[in-house]
């Protein structure tokens, strides 16, 4: 089974590393609106604004991280972004025990947070496509996304539980603990990692990361996957912290039943991240992105009905699972066609120009939103994005195109 393929003893001390970074996240999950609501008693602009400020002020500083990933060790990179999330999540319990928890602090720390996992993730796609064989790429992105997956199973549920236990700031605790462990297992990989070549020199300082977008912007293929993705997280993303508003607040879900309701419909992300493979073998990269695109745009609209009660629970946890399997097939696809279409010398700085323009645009909506709710409701608001989001499918290429190879992108760059 292509599933279960042996990929070495150094992508799984990696995969190791990721997965305990992963169940910190799980347990963290909605820890600063969560924070926001009970603790500073924040709107829903307040909410919203938390959410885009982080994404959008950490984007920019993240553009020059992507060049400057590019031409260094990618594993000192990573532990390095590890520690600085590390340092800053933990600065948030550190002021609550001491009473001078604010609003600032928590959007300091989003800034901080958001430009370090850009680099990381841009370092970590780098380092992976050159410590897996191309032929196995999709197995071990999909034993990332059902890692991910299961720790969010897992996670919200105990986080929900540990916070009703022990306090509002517990789960970030145990997010800062777990970058602290994962930087200490990407550490024990071992091997040598040579230095990249600096060439273009003269260009890292100005502009580099433009390299990436024009990657993007001039692959047939990767083009439209581009803009639907930014555009589909971001309508995703736009309404998650009106729902914590509408749940915690005005429904009265209590911090459990939050955490139940977003982790239960995560096994069907789990399903999907193992049947990813599968599907590719029997149908193709290409038909699976666009069918599994298409679908996963029709779920979001339900969560516009919810209710209070057991059957607002069965309503989330309903559209939620159907939205997570088919994002549990798709993000594995296209994180492995990504770097499968992309040279080695430009993969971080790919990489860096998608999380930025994806960061960016999550920002954007989430503060339009955040003004839409505060204009009508949250529930009004949560339906538009679940609307919009309809007209997506329409963004995916209609057909495969034969792209250019690796070698070919090499060359022409290096021209």
């Amino acid at each position: 089974m292509a599933g279960r393929r042996a990929l070495g003893r150094r992508f799984r001390r990696l995969w190791a590393a990721y997965a305990v970074s992963a169940y910190g996240t799980g347990l963290g999950f909605g820890a600063f609106p969560l924070i926001a609501v009970l603790v500073l008693h924040c709107g829903p602009t307040q909410v919203a604004a938390l959410s885009a400020a982080g994404r959008a002020v950490g984007a920019v500083v993240a553009v020059p991280l992507g060049p400057w990933v590019e031409f260094h060790r990618k594993r000192p990179v990573m532990v390095a972004m590890d520690l600085t999330r590390f340092a800053a999540l933990l600065s948030v319990p550190a002021a609550f025990a001491c009473g001078l928890l604010s609003f600032a602090q928590l959007l300091v720390v989003s800034v901080v947070v958001a430009a370090a996992d850009i680099a990381f993730k841009a370092a970590s796609g780098a380092h992976l496509k050159a410590l897996v064989p191309p032929e196995d790429l999709l197995v071990a992105n999909g034993r990332f996304e059902s890692t991910t997956w299961t720790a969010t199973v897992v996670g919200p549920p105990l986080g929900g539980a540990a916070i009703g236990l022990f306090g509002p700031v517990t789960t970030v605790v145990a997010d800062a603990v777990s970058y602290l462990l994962s930087a200490l297992g990407i550490r024990a990989i071992g091997g040598s990692e040579p230095r990249p070549a600096r060439t273009g020199a003269p260009r890292l300082r100005a502009g580099a990361l433009l390299e990436g977008w024009r990657h993007i912007l001039t692959h047939p293929t990767l083009r439209p996957l581009f803009f639907n993705s930014i555009i589909v997280n971001g309508l995703i993303m736009a309404a998650e912290p009106l729902l914590a508003v509408l749940l915690l607040g005005r429904l009265g879900f209590a911090p459990w039943q939050y955490g139940l309701v977003f982790a239960v419909p995560c096994v069907g992300g789990l399903v999907g991240s193992r049947l990813a493979p599968r599907l590719v073998t029997r149908f193709g990269q290409h038909r699976v992105m666009v069918a599994v695109g298409a679908l996963r745009a029709c779920w979001p609209v339900g969560l516009a009905f919810v209710r209070p009660g057991v059957p607002g629970m069965v309503l989330i946890i309903a559209v939620q699972f159907g939205l997570v399997t088919c994002c549990g097939v798709f993000a594995p696809v296209l994180a492995t066609y990504r770097l499968d279409h992309t040279a080695p010398d430009r993969v971080a700085r790919t990489l860096s120009a998608w999380s930025v323009s994806s960061s960016t645009s999550i920002a954007a909506m989430t503060a339009v939103w955040g003004l839409l709710a505060a204009v009508t409701s949250p529930r009004t608001a949560i339906a538009l994005a679940g609307v919009l989001l309809l007209a997506t499918p329409l963004l995916l290429p209609r057909r495969e195109k034969a792209p250019r190879s690796a070698t070919e992108q090499a060359a022409s760059a290096s021209a």
